[in-house]
């Protein structure tokens, strides 16, 4: 048994016994709970998290050598520091999750650009787009993808895994979360002052471009389900718990999951600015085919989308709204009324730098009193903390802060 194995065996045993303990079970019954729209409680979760600062600490310090297993050994070593540190309503699963040796799987999007970074090490950069769908001829131009699993490579990783974590865990192919947001591809192919000048003066080109991406988004989702890489066992869609019981099962007989087997997010971050008659004119509207292939839906993202759940509900698959950090939670939570989830999101700037606890429980306190009001289900998800100042222990303080508040509501 070579130095690498060794590690991962360690790894995974510590990864199993985490895996068995009774509290996992309980967390996914409280998010099937929340996600069917009969809460118990508030969920909580963390993800977009600064890995490259983590990173720099003792505990997820890569000890492997070969390539792969160092990316498994990455992924466990995840999973256990968020156990120890910012649990949350996280569940450990009893398996190994590997991806697929994909190619391919661009949506259609191929872009050029120029960045700018603050810190070397992270991942969260400035970017340039260069215009790629400026006229009708550059939407005509643009390619499908033709999405291929590299068969063999994945037999031997799987080999390799078996071998490593037999007697340990199960091991499995993890599929892909997909990403329906058209409009966050179009914004790194035309400027976003571009597209909403456009809006105005060329409608047209718009729905153009808008039909182009969910053609090709679309023809991405059916080589999806030929090759079987959609994953109706998923933990997380967008960063929060997908555990249900309200997705169609798998029917006898059926090969590969289908898109109405699992969950897909979609957005249009850039109307932000736009009224909701644009919005559902251009995103609701000209994406429906696409967002109502799906099981179920999340919706939203950055957009502030209080004042647009009328225009939501027209999508018949919607269970998850967002409420970001520039949305009016008492006008979300009041539109909304027990129908969705809402998905709240606080401000990750909060933890950039001097973390304090009563700013995050203020804005805990009030979502939960509002939703609870009106009989909405709540989750609270801190995402897109692209840095703590290297404050490792601002992401401990919160966890426990927030679950203190929601175990106690």
């Amino acid at each position: 048994m070579n130095r690498d194995h060794e590690i991962l065996k360690n790894l995974g045993n510590e990864l199993a016994e985490i895996a068995r303990l009774p509290v996992q079970n309980e967390k996914k019954q409280l998010w099937t709970s929340n996600n069917d729209l009969h809460p118990i409680r508030p969920m909580v979760y963390m993800d977009q998290l600064p890995w490259h600062e983590i990173n720099t600490c003792d505990e997820m310090k890569l000890a492997c050598e070969d390539e792969f297993l160092r990316s498994v050994e990455f992924g466990i070593r995840q999973l256990l520091y968020r156990w120890r540190h910012f649990p949350c309503d996280m569940v450990v699963e009893n398996r190994i999750d590997i991806p697929h040796a994909l190619h391919n799987l661009d949506y259609g999007m191929h872009i050029v650009e120029e960045i700018r970074q603050t810190d070397t090490s992270n991942d969260v950069v400035s970017h340039k787009y260069k215009d790629q769908v400026a006229t009708e001829e550059d939407i005509d131009a643009l390619k499908y993808d033709e999405i291929w699993v590299d068969e063999k490579l994945d037999r031997e990783r799987m080999e390799r895994c078996l071998e490593i974590f037999d007697g340990i865990m199960p091991v499995r192919f993890s599929g892909i979360c997909f990403h329906a947001g058209v409009w966050d591809r179009i914004a790194q192919m035309r400027s976003v002052q571009a597209i909403l000048e456009d809006i105005i003066d060329r409608p047209e080109f718009i729905v153009k471009i808008v039909k182009k991406f969910v053609d090709i988004s679309i023809s991405t989702l059916d080589q999806c389900e030929k090759l079987g890489l959609l994953d109706p066992q998923m933990q997380y869609v967008h960063c929060t718990g997908a555990y249900t019981d309200d997705l169609p099962p798998m029917e006898e007989g059926q090969a590969v999951p289908k898109s109405k087997n699992v969950w897909a997010f979609g957005m249009a971050q850039l109307f932000t600015t736009v009224s909701p008659a644009m919005h559902e004119e251009y995103d609701i509207e000209l994406v429906r085919p696409l967002y109502e292939r799906f099981g179920l839906i999340y919706y939203g993202c950055c957009e502030p989308l209080h004042n647009k759940i009328d225009i939501v509900r027209k999508l018949k698959n919607v269970r998850k709204i967002s409420m970001s950090p520039w949305a009016d939670v008492h006008k979300g939570a009041e539109n909304i009324h027990g129908d969705y989830v809402l998905s709240l999101k606080p401000n990750p700037a909060f933890l950039a730098v001097d973390f304090t606890e009563d700013n995050a429980a203020k804005i805990v306190r009030e979502a939960i009193a509002v939703c609870r009001a009106n009989n909405t289900p709540l989750e609270i998800i801190q995402k897109d903390v692209s840095t703590v100042g290297y404050h490792l222990d601002y992401l401990d303080r919160w966890e426990k802060l927030v679950m203190g508040i929601v175990q106690d509501a």
